[in-house]
């Protein structure tokens, strides 16, 4: 484009092991119209959905625990307490945030509700990831969950009260961002909390 305020001038494959690491080289037209050359490394791991899963009228959230490398090399101990999620992998949003649901947590969620989308690290990752809401009831519980064990996961899962994973949010004791976010979502639209 010839008023595009980009133009990508390299462009170098520095990991296809898990994901794609890509080194861009590029020009950045500044505000005041000057061009600058930049270089960054950018991760694309595909887009990914989440979903809180909520009882209304018992006031409580399923939420799961797994370990986390990152996290560890970061200096926690690596189990996070998380919303259900996971990579899109050619499905839409919203069968993937299904599919997750029941994989991880064990419950097949009858209708999700999509409320935002959102780049979670936007200075080196490419993902994207779709958030949900899903009001959940005892008997839509159709396996254990705990994830895919061929996938390396082994996740537990957690029924709190939901002002517990509010006090856990400020505390320190529930630290992932999407988390964070859909709890808060939840508190403002439709679960007030009763501090």
């Amino acid at each position: 484009m010839a008023d595009s305020p980009l133009r990508i001038t390299g462009k170098v494959l520095l990991s296809d092991n898990w994901y794609l690491l890509t080194k861009y080289t590029f020009d950045l037209r500044r505000r005041d119209g000057t061009w600058q050359t930049q270089h960054r490394e950018v991760y694309d791991r595909g887009n990914g959905a989440t979903i809180l899963l909520y009882n209304l009228a018992r006031r409580t959230v399923v939420l799961v625990r797994q370990f986390r490398l990152p996290c560890f090399l970061n200096g926690s101990d690596g189990y996070l307490i998380e919303t259900a999620a996971g990579l899109l992998d050619n499905a839409s949003p919203e069968e993937r945030i299904r599919l997750e649901a029941e994989e991880e947590t064990g419950y097949r969620v009858k209708a999700v509700e999509k409320i935002f989308d959102a780049f979670m690290s936007p200075g080196a990752v490419t993902e994207r990831i779709h958030f949900f809401i899903g009001e959940y009831e005892a008997h839509d519980r159709v396996n254990a969950g705990g994830g895919l064990e061929h996938e390396g996961e082994d996740i537990e899962v957690l029924e709190l009260g939901f002002d517990e994973a509010l006090a856990m949010v400020s505390n320190g004791q529930i630290n992932d961002g999407k988390t964070i976010m859909l709890l808060q979502y939840l508190e403002l639209r439709i679960m007030p909390s009763r501090r």
